[in-house]
């Protein structure tokens, strides 16, 4: 059984919210108002570029301010 964690942006009433677990080889990413629709999977390299690009102030590239 995967342990979906939902984004801490969400709130419980929240429309729009990303569900991800990670399954091992792969993370996966789904639509918390469609738990049994079909995950998008990404290997955990694109992930942490993901998380990284998002998480980057004003969108800065890896190695500059």
């Amino acid at each position: 059984m995967l342990n979906w964690l939902k984004s801490s942006y969400s709130t419980a009433d929240g429309p729009d919210c990303v569900e991800v677990a990670n399954a091992g080889e792969t993370v996966l990413i789904r639509d918390s108002k469609d738990p049994s629709g079909v995950p998008v999977s990404v290997g955990p390299e694109a992930w942490g570029a993901f998380i990284g690009a998002i998480t980057r102030p004003n969108g800065a590239r890896p190695g500059t301010p």
